[in-house]
């Protein structure tokens, strides 16, 4: 088991993903930016770190990390649309024209 608590998590610009190293393995978020959106459009995390709540704290990080810089979201990754689903306090970051992904 994983200890999500205290994940150094990464804005790899280079890469346009945000990263998440757990011992050997890593998690990302694609995403590609645009003036002050993120499109999200991709979650990866190892099979064997599945349902341990990785991606989900992979998801918080950059949802909290757009808030604080003014972003809005586009959840075009499932997962992500999901989650926001899941958590309405990240509604807001979602564009209204944009807002049936997560209902």
């Amino acid at each position: 088991m994983v200890s999500v608590s205290n994940l150094e998590i990464i804005d790899n610009k280079d890469l346009n993903r945000f990263e998440a190293r757990i011992q050997d393995e890593l998690a990302v978020l694609e995403y590609h930016s645009s003036s002050n959106v993120l499109i999200l459009n991709h979650t990866q995390v190892p099979q064997k770190l599945e349902g341990q709540g990785v991606g989900s704290s992979l998801i918080k990080f950059v949802l909290d990390e757009a808030r604080v810089n003014h972003y809005s979201i586009v959840p075009m990754c499932p997962f992500v649309a999901v989650y926001i689903r899941r958590h309405p306090e990240y509604r807001d970051l979602v564009p209204e024209r944009f807002l049936y992904m997560v209902s």
